[in-house]
């Protein structure tokens, strides 16, 4: 589990520190979901599972959040973001 910015911020140029924040942030909630989904897998008390998945549907739409924050700053994410959608279609087609 992540506790710290995998990144020295210092290190980074003033125009790219928010998107690296939210980037971080993006790695932080998709950690999350990973773990609350395990941890529902793991129990047999359905209370819990039904808390652990609640919980990690919360993540997911923050990561929606955060994804939509650094689409708004970084115009070439949103470019390779579409190219990556567009290259999934051409290989196993439409949902």
């Amino acid at each position: 589990m992540m506790s710290q910015i995998p990144i020295i911020l210092s290190k980074v140029r003033q125009a790219d520190v928010d998107k690296e924040i939210l980037r971080a942030a993006i790695i932080a909630e998709l950690d999350a979901v990973n773990m609350y989904e395990q941890m529902a897998n793991m129990t047999d008390n359905a209370h819990i599972k039904t808390v652990l998945l609640d919980i990690a549907k919360e993540e997911k739409t923050h990561v929606g959040e955060f994804q939509e924050m650094l689409l708004r700053l970084d115009a070439q994410q949103k470019e390779e973001l579409a190219h990556g959608r567009e290259e999934v279609e051409e290989l196993v087609g439409k949902p």
